[in-house]
């Protein structure tokens, strides 16, 4: 044995001593190009995180407090990461502007201006599907997988009002029913429910709130620089890992607005998630999801879509005075559900409440109606 691995392992034995902890110290990456604030600024965050868990790893322009790989380009510092994270170098690794593949998406996670609660946004950037249901459904179960790698054990979800959210509650409700274990929230709002308002997403109601991409990313940049005028992220862990079925790298994502307090809590993110094996979680949580009829389920989605009635026509009954209202029906299938009724010879309306939209029926109808709904398959 070298004297320099010697050194090493005599270095690491008194830190573990000193420490209390007697893991392998994990190494984690940042890269350091691209910023609009700087180089500085992302070497900041990585003075704020340095602590005595694991050690930091610069990839681009380095510094003399840690080790560093040399690069002058992004594509050169990710080609490097990429390098590290295959060899185990570095267990997890922050950067900005990485393209994932189809089918991986990243899991934000922000400090809520309510009560400072923590809350998972699943997901922030990248593309789970590209079938939008089939992505808020898979964001479903990274955000789950991504909860318990942190250390929440039981994790609860909510999916925020957007198109979409009530197939995507129809569909979690399937896989529940069939065995996958996992808890729905409740709305803070009187009127309840799994479909998450607006003032849940600022209290943060649920450890995990369901969307697509794009909304996400919307979601993070408001929670990271609403006070702050836009242009600089001061507050919460970034958009977060990468996550998808059989995805290992486990790369964070920075926005090239985030502050080095985000760099900084990133970073923490980074190391959290690879202590807790992200990736083999989510690997899990889909062998599972797959048990409860995940394929098939998204599969019907699929042929039902295909098979819309919304190219048929169909005879209107006549109108009727409309004071009952339904709601459940996702604002996707609201004109199908409408026709179903007219079908079945229930005149029925489309419309939009307060908590999402409606069905409008006569009041001596809606009995009929709601089954005819439910046996449809329109309403959660």
């Amino acid at each position: 044995m070298s004297k320099k691995i010697v050194s090493e392992v005599l270095l690491e034995l008194a830190d573990s001593i000193e420490t209390g902890n007697f893991r392998k110290k994990l190494k984690v990456g940042l890269t350091t190009l691209g910023s609009e604030h700087g180089t500085e600024n992302l070497i900041a965050g990585a003075k704020l995180a340095k602590n005595d868990l694991f050690d930091i790893v610069l990839i681009g322009q380095g510094h003399e407090d840690f080790e560093s790989y040399k690069a002058t380009t992004e594509e050169e510092s990710h080609k490097i990461m990429e390098q590290l994270l295959d060899t185990g170098e570095i267990a997890s690794c922050v950067t900005l502007h990485y393209n994932f593949p189809i089918g991986v998406s990243t899991v934000g996670r922000v400090i809520t201006p309510a009560k400072g609660k923590e809350m998972l946004i699943a997901t922030t950037t990248g593309t789970s599907s590209t079938d939008r249901v089939e992505a808020m459904v898979r964001n479903a179960i990274y955000g789950i997988a991504t909860a318990k790698s942190i250390g929440i054990k039981e994790p609860t979800v909510g999916i925020i009002n957007i198109d979409g959210a009530r197939q995507v509650e129809k569909t979690l409700l399937n896989l529940k029913n069939n065995g996958y274990n996992f808890e729905f929230t409740e709305s803070q709002r009187s009127d309840g429910g799994s479909i998450m308002r607006g003032n849940d997403l600022l209290m943060g109601t649920p450890d995990v709130m369901i969307t697509d991409s794009l909304t996400g990313n919307i979601f993070m940049k408001l929670f990271s620089s609403y006070h702050t005028g836009g242009d600089y992220e001061a507050q919460g862990y970034g958009y977060g890992p990468g996550i998808g079925e059989d995805y290992s790298r486990k790369i964070l994502i920075l926005s090239r607005a985030s502050g080095s307090t985000v760099v900084a809590k990133s970073l923490q993110y980074a190391y959290e998630v690879a202590l807790g094996e992200v990736d083999k979680i989510a690997k899990k949580e889909f062998v599972e999801a797959k048990k409860a009829g995940l394929e098939q389920i998204l599969g019907e989605l699929k042929n039902k879509k295909q098979t819309s009635t919304s190219d048929e026509k169909v005879v209107m009954p006549p109108k009727e005075t409309v004071t009952a209202s339904i709601a459940g029906v996702d604002i996707l299938d609201l004109e199908d559900a409408v026709k179903i009724l007219w079908q079945k010879g229930v005149y029925a309306e489309s419309g939009m409440g307060c908590t999402g939209p409606i069905i409008l029926v006569n009041e001596t109808k809606e009995e009929l109606a709601t089954t005819i709904l439910q046996e449809s398959n329109m309403l959660a």
